[in-house]
């Protein structure tokens, strides 16, 4: 039963940043390469990689590199999972 509030967790973890709901706002257009979401948020790469990293632990959004870059996207099922709270 632990295991369900770890999950749980991490979806409001996800929710609970300023930042993090700007690049959900940016995804929800579509899928946005890192590089273009660090333009648009004005913040740092090491700053990015660490809003990327809770948004993934979580299941909303997904990544896969393309060259040197990640681009990143909704995630369709864990969108749908993190409704339900």
């Amino acid at each position: 039963m632990g295991n369900v509030y770890q999950e749980n967790a991490k979806v409001f973890k996800a929710f609970c940043d300023e930042n993090r709901l700007m690049i959900l706002e940016l995804l929800q257009s579509g899928e946005k390469c890192a590089c273009r979401l660090l333009e648009d948020l004005h913040i740092s790469q090491s700053t990015l990689s660490h809003h990327m990293r809770i948004l993934c632990d979580s299941g909303i959004v997904q990544g896969r590199k393309e060259g040197k870059w990640i681009h990143y996207s909704i995630n369709i099922q864990g969108s749908e999972h993190a409704k339900y709270y």
